[in-house]
């Protein structure tokens, strides 16, 4: 059973009990599952009034913001039932999906005066004008909303007034949401929503990575109650005032018959009686949320074993000296091509490959075995989940409910293990036309109904910040602006999981297989741990999903969670995760609520300082009216000399990271000064790239293109040539949002090749021509029109999306072999443009070209033409390096292509017909509530965005 926190610890005031004003008044009849239900209406909250005194805001009205689809993300079963029926939404469900929209086609004529058609003012306070509603659930506590897009402004006059009143406005905006991800992160999914498909690949996705027992999770609270300082105290203080303030709305909601109607649609609750329970939330929920949410965006590293096998398959190929080269160069982990975000030439060396590997535990050949995770499938649990999430469709995690879609393998931008999201843009004031830094940057967390992050405007004692938060963790603003400086963050997913080979062992001396559940550690024979999670589900309304029931099971060890079985020189061995953020995702609620601290950040290096607080992977950025400036964050490990953090290491005492303790799994971590930062450089940029020089790639997508390059390019030419504007800035993103990454940067190069001769095939040539001219016109994949819903250009995008995939095959695959062919697509899949179901991010999902061969591709073709090559692959593919065969490969792959029928390259799914070419790269709003949304432009750019410049400082 779940333990909470007692209330004696933290705070003894007491939680009101009753309704108070909130929400809508509603009195309607609802027609769910064959009866006539009245509903009691809502309690109706105070009159429109003022709004709390503002505070100085020195931005001066040019803060603005943007976040899709709208702030009200709940939905009552009258508005769901609404929603499916009649197409209506909820107010504030889908206002800001309109502007967010727009900037795809609007951006060429954008001005700072027009910024405001695509983006929300984001200033403090609400004008009195201005003032939908008032809501007072407690006394030292108002929530106001303003008219345009109901942003709760959240004013305490007492600190846990203040935190109480976030509580409470995210059960306004999130409640099913919050109880949706609560169970992802504890892995009971199933059976609270359901059965489906869907729902079974989230929990096997999510509780693997940190299967914590409710005492693990109370650990976690207990080390920031106790152990990490005032700081770390007040965290927890309001952490739970925050939760108390949800409790608060979900026991109101409940009384007023105004709660989510997906409790009721998966029969949590009964639509006439009211009868069942909202599960009280506790504070140990928050610690589970938070696994999820820094497992899918703030880690980075792992994939040793597929590393170790793909390398295998390269030394098998090409000798043990020439494969290693040539995996080498396909692994890319510093290559010198690559665009960086600190491009002033200082070095931050961290998980670099050693002259002299030490420690190496590669398996045996054909030895590896995935660890079981699913046991003891009934009913339809029999059919395997993993295999089902992948099928495309209107996607939510309750079938039935969510126009029985199901969700890609990958569900969040990349999923678990690719962590592709945000961009940034700043501009220093040396460079831009008003003297102060311009800064155009947020999150990309991907595209969800109700979205995940949720925004807010927090103002209290020792707290005053507006922006976003991701939804159950609100305590604090995440990414969003003080009151003279803004911040965001991208993804850094710098190495910082390690895996380990445990020598296993049999405790009463017999000799060990693979299957073994003990290890060695420090010599002594020690038992796995082993975890478990039995899910049982019934069908609902919302899921028909037949019943059924299956077990997920991990082992445990002092080194992580198993994942792989093998053997190494014949000894069998369990391979196992370890990353140093483990049993730590709550740490870093310190440097979020310095973030927000007033009194503590004042200056670029005082955010600096705050972000050395948090442990997660992320690139942080930051700008006021003086400063540009940015730091990489996160617990990186300090590993064993001649330790390869690329592939799987010995457990033994003198291979472990520096200072390990298993116990509470902490160890010596890099120092502050060795983490990539700077301050005022000319320009920064970031989409997900390498740092700096010296800090190795965690992954083999940082080559010689790069999506960033797209980014870069841009701002250095607004830069060269000055007087940058907000409104430059984010035409330079919106326009590289829209570009195809493949053309504007490798298509040169594949014309080049391909014209080296004349193209006497009629057909070739038409294809040829077409593709010039789309590269003529920037390879973008825009409209003819705004709304027209039909590209410019639409043969030569055609037929680059059937292009990529057979000319990357057919330039690599011979020379590589099918074995390491296969193992390197394995760890990089070959495409990821934006209407690429098979990619790692799903279909209709907008991020895109993050993972992908587009720089192993343009490498090799400036190979052959005998271009300049830094870096290069260690040999020529294409064609074995000879232009006329190569040219014969890219020609005859481009006239297959070329000939592909649009039916066939964009197939169709749950929301496309085939051969819709616009739908299939259109933006879908992911269901996870009751309440869908039309599809938008494909653009590639953040799902929450800021554009700020500010004139004025403290």
């Amino acid at each position: 059973m779940r333990r909470r926190i007692p209330r004696t610890t933290l705070d003894r005031t007491r939680t009101p009990r009753g309704p108070a004003g909130f929400l809508r008044t509603v009195t309607v009849t609802v027609l769910t599952a064959g009866l006539l239900t009245p509903v009691s209406p809502a309690a109706a909250g105070p009159a429109p009034a003022s709004a709390p005194a503002a505070v100085t805001d020195h931005c001066e009205g040019r803060c603005a913001e943007i976040l899709p689809p709208g702030t009200n993300g709940n939905a009552t079963l009258v508005e769901i039932l609404g929603n499916k029926v009649f197409g209506s939404r909820p107010a504030h469900a889908d206002d800001q999906l309109g502007p967010y929209d727009a900037l795809a086609s609007g951006y060429p004529t954008l001005t700072d005066d027009t910024l405001e058609k695509f983006y929300a003012d984001s200033s403090f306070g609400v004008p009195d004008g201005q003032v939908a509603s008032v809501t007072r659930p407690r006394a030292d506590v108002t929530i106001t909303r303003d008219r345009k897009y109901g942003v709760p402004h959240i004013e305490g006059t007492t600190r846990y007034g203040t935190e109480f009143g976030a509580g409470y406005a995210a059960g306004q905006d999130r409640l099913w949401l919050i109880d949706l991800f609560r169970h992802i992160g504890r892995g009971e999914l199933t059976s609270f929503a359901g059965g489906a498909a869907a729902n079974q690949g989230l929990e096997q996705e999510f509780w693997p990575q940190a299967p914590y027992t409710e005492d693990d999770l109370r650990d976690q609270v207990d080390r920031l109650l106790n152990r990490s300082g005032e700081r770390g105290r007040q965290a927890m203080e309001d952490a739970q005032a925050y939760i108390d303030g949800l409790n608060a709305y979900r026991v109101a909601a409940k009384d007023g018959r105004t709660f989510p109607g997906e409790y009721v649609l998966t029969g949590k609750v009964d639509a006439v009686t009211n009868a069942g329970e909202i599960e009280p939330f506790e504070i140990t929920d928050m610690i589970a949320l938070a696994s999820v949410v820094g497992g899918l965006f703030g880690g980075g590293g792992g994939g040793e074993v597929e590393s170790a096998l793909s390398l295998l398959a390269a030394q098998e190929r090409y000798g043990t000296e020439e494969g290693t080269r040539i995996w080498e160069s396909f692994r890319q982990r510093e290559d010198p091509e690559t665009v960086l975000t600190v491009h002033d030439g200082i070095r931050f060396p961290y998980a670099r490959r050693p002259q002299d590997p030490r420690g190496l535990a590669l398996p045996d050949p054909g030895s590896v075995e995935k660890e079981q995770l699913v046991y003891d499938r009934t009913g339809s649990a029999r059919t395997g989940a993993r295999a089902a999430v992948q099928a495309p469709g209107r996607l939510g995690p309750v079938r039935g409910l969510f126009d029985d879609g199901v969700l890609p393998e990958n569900l969040f931008d990349g999923g678990a293990s690719r962590k592709g999201m945000s961009n940034a843009l700043l501009v220093s004031g040396e460079h831009t036309a008003s003297g102060h830094p311009v800064a155009v940057f947020g999150p990309q967390t991907g595209y969800f109904a109700p979205q995940l992050l949720m925004m807010q405007e927090l103002r209290g004692p020792g707290i005053s910040a507006r922006g976003v938060s991701f939804a159950g963790v609100g305590m604090y603003v995440q990414l969003g602006r003080g009151q003279d400086y803004a911040w965001s963050a991208t993804s850094a997913a710098q190495d910082i999981t390690d895996t380990y080979a445990v020598e296993l062992c049999e405790p009463g001396g017999g000799a060990p297989t693979k299957q073994s559940t003990a290890y060695l550690f420090h010599g002594t024979c020690t038992p796995m741990e082993k975890l478990e999670r039995t899910n049982t589900w019934k069908p609902t309304v919302a899921d028909t999903t037949a019943a059924g029931s299956y077990r997920m099971q991990v082992y445990r060890t002092r080194y992580g969670v198993v994942t792989h079985r093998a053997t190494v020189d014949g000894v069998p061995v369990a391979y196992t995760s370890l990353r140093s953020t483990y049993r730590h995702e709550a740490d870093s609620i310190i440097g979020f609520q310095m973030f927000n601290d007033p009194s503590y950040v004042t200056d670029a290096r005082t955010f600096q300082q705050a972000a050395q607080h948090i442990s997660y992977a992320f690139n942080w950025f930051y700008a006021d009216a003086r400063d540009i400036a940015y730091y990489n964050s996160g617990s990186n490990p300090v590993r064993a000399n001649g330790v390869d953090p690329s592939f799987p290491v010995r457990a033994e005492e003198r291979y472990e990271w520096r200072d390990f303790d298993p116990a509470g799994n902490t160890a010596a971590y890099t120092p502050s000064a060795q983490h990539p930062q700077s301050v005022n450089q000319d320009y920064f940029v970031s989409w997900n790239n390498r740092q700096a020089e010296g800090y190795a790639a965690a992954n083999p997508s940082l080559g010689a293109v790069h999506r960033a390059d797209l980014l870069d390019g841009r701002v250095k030419a607004l830069v060269e040539k000055g007087g940058v504007t907000r409104a430059s800035l984010t035409g330079a993103m919106a326009e590289a949002a829209v570009t195809d990454l493949r053309g504007e940067q490798v298509l040169p190069e594949l014309l080049k090749v391909v014209r080296s001769a004349p193209v006497t095939d009629p057909a070739q040539e038409k294809a040829v021509g077409q593709l010039a001219a789309w590269l003529e016109a920037g390879a973008r994949r825009n409209q003819t029109k705004a709304g027209s819903k039909t590209y410019a250009h639409a043969d030569a995008i055609r037929t680059m999306d059937a292009w990529w995939p057979l000319l990357v095959e057919a330039e690599f695959a011979p020379g590589l072999g099918e074995e390491l062919w296969e193992g390197l697509t394995g760890q990089l899949t070959v495409d990821e443009s934006p209407s690429a179901g098979h990619g790692p991010t799903g279909a209709h999902a907008g991020s895109s070209f993050q993972y992908g061969w587009w720089g192993n591709v343009d490498k090799d073709l400036r190979e052959v033409l005998g271009e300049p090559v830094r870096g290069g692959l260690g040999r020529a593919y294409c064609g074995g390096g000879d232009l006329s065969a190569c040219r014969d490969v890219l020609l005859s792959t481009l006239g297959e292509a070329a000939a592909k029928p649009a039916t066939e390259v964009y197939p169709g799914d749950g929301l496309c017909r085939a051969g819709d070419q616009w739908c299939a790269d259109a933006i879908d709003q992911r269901a996870l509530g009751g309440i869908t949304h039309r599809l938008i432009q494909w653009q590639n750019r953040p799902t929450y965005q800021q554009v700020v410049e500010f004139p004025a400082h403290r």
